[in-house]
C-alpha cells in the first residue's frame, strides 16, 4: 500500500520535471544554435544546419566576431550600451528607493492619491509620450545625447520601480524601524542602514528588469539618440546590420551573441535574489 502511494506521488513530479526540461530545451536549443552559427562561415550556414557543426570535421572561425567588433562597429556600440544602461539602471532605482520609503513609512498629505497616480502611470503606453518628450528635448538641446536617454529611461522605469519597492518595504518588520526611531535614528539613517540592506532582494530583481529593458531597447534609442554611430547602442547597430548586410547571417549571429553575453551574466549573478524580490514585492500591497 505504501509503495502504491509513493508511486502515485512520484508520477506528478515526473510529469512536472519532464515539462520543465522541455521548456528549458525550447529556450536553450535556439541559443545553442545561435552560438554555433556565430563561429561558422557564410557558406556553411547557407548549405547546412548548425547541428552538423557538432560532427567532425570541425570548421569554426573567429572572423565573424572580428568583423562585427571592428568594421561592424559593435565594439563602440557595446561601450555605448554600457554608458546608456548603467546610469539608466542606477538612476531610477535610486530615486524609486527614496520615494518607496516615503510612501511606505512616512506620513505626508495626499500620500495615497499620489501613489494611485503612480499606479495609473503603469498602464500609460510609452508611445504616447515619445513626441511630447522629443519636442521637450529638442527645446532643451538634449536630443542625440546620452543625457536624453538617461532621463527617458529613468522616467519610464520609475512607476514600476516605485510600485515594486514600496510594496516590498511596506512588508518589512515595523518593530525594527520603531526601535530605531526610539533610539533617535533619523530618516536618512534608517533608510541607509536598515531599509537598503533589508531591501537587497527587491533592488536586485528590479535591477535585472531595468537593465534588461534598457539593454534590449531599440525604440527609445532610435527616437532620442537617432542613428548616430558615436552614440548608437548595440540594438541600433544590429538593426543597421540587418538593413546593410541582408543575408550576412554569420555577422548577425555573432553580433546577437555579443549583445546576449552581458545580460546573461547579470541575470545569473543576481538570480538568487530574483524570485525572493519579485514575490515579496508583488504579492501584498
Amino acid at each position: 500500500m505504501a509503495r502504491k502511494i509513493s508511486v502515485s506521488r512520484s508520477i506528478p513530479r515526473l510529469i512536472l520535471h519532464t515539462v520543465l526540461i522541455a521548456i528549458c530545451a525550447a529556450w536553450l536549443i535556439p541559443s545553442l544554435g545561435l552560438l554555433i552559427s556565430s563561429f561558422r562561415t557564410h557558406n556553411l550556414i547557407s548549405t547546412s544546419g548548425w547541428w552538423t557543426a557538432l560532427l567532425p570535421p570541425f570548421k569554426f572561425t573567429l572572423s565573424n566576431y572580428h568583423y562585427v567588433l571592428t568594421r561592424g562597429h559593435m565594439g563602440i556600440s557595446f561601450v555605448n550600451s554600457l554608458i546608456i544602461a548603467i546610469p539608466s539602471t542606477i538612476m531610477p532605482i535610486l530615486i524609486a528607493a527614496f520615494a518607496a520609503y516615503a510612501f511606505a513609512w512616512m506620513r505626508f498629505p495626499f500620500k495615497e492619491g499620489l501613489f494611485l497616480v503612480i499606479i495609473g502611470l503603469l498602464v500609460v503606453p510609452l508611445q504616447l509620450t515619445l513626441i511630447p518628450v522629443l519636442r521637450l528635448f529638442n527645446t532643451l538641446g538634449l536630443t542625440g545625447s546620452f543625457v536624453a536617454i538617461w532621463l527617458a529611461h529613468t522616467g519610464y522605469g520609475l512607476p514600476f520601480a516605485i510600485y515594486l519597492l514600496r510594496n516590498f518595504m511596506q512588508d518589512l518588520p515595523g518593530s525594527v524601524l520603531e526601535s530605531a526611531y526610539l533610539d533617535g535614528a533619523s530618516h536618512p539613517q534608517i533608510f541607509f542602514k536598515l531599509i537598503i540592506p533589508m531591501s537587497v532582494p527587491a533592488i536586485a530583481s528590479l535591477a535585472i528588469f531595468q537593465f534588461m529593458w534598457v539593454w534590449n531597447d531599440l525604440l527609445i534609442a532610435l527616437i532620442y539618440l537617432g542613428g548616430t554611430e558615436s552614440v548608437a547602442p548595440m540594438t541600433v547597430t544590429m538593426s543597421n546590420m540587418v538593413n546593410s548586410y541582408g543575408g550576412g547571417w554569420e555577422y548577425l549571429t555573432a553580433a546577437a551573441f555579443i549583445s546576449m553575453v552581458l545580460p546573461m551574466l547579470v541575470f545569473f549573478t543576481l538570480q538568487k535574489y530574483f524570485v525572493r524580490g519579485i514575490l515579496a514585492g508583488s504579492v501584498k500591497g
